[in-house]
């Protein structure tokens, strides 16, 4: 009878030096995605009337999209 809430961060690529590193962070409540950072997108994504919200103010706030951005980087 419990909530059921993670982050899942992925980095996919193809190259040996990472050039086209592509990072996707997924934001998972009970078990469906609602918010996604797609670092070929820039930008957050929402799935759900909730992640649009979240999505919305994330995208607003340029310290957020900057670090997130930069976790690609490191």
């Amino acid at each position: 009878n419990g909530y059921y809430y993670s982050l899942w961060t992925t980095c996919f690529h193809s190259s040996r030096d990472f050039s086209d590193m592509v990072l996707v962070d997924n934001y998972i409540f009970n078990k469906d995605v609602y918010i996604q950072f797609n670092s070929t997108v820039g930008e957050y994504v929402g799935y759900t009337a909730h992640g649009v919200y979240n999505a919305e103010i994330f995208n607003k706030d340029p310290n957020i999209l900057q670090q997130t951005r930069a976790k690609v980087e490191t």
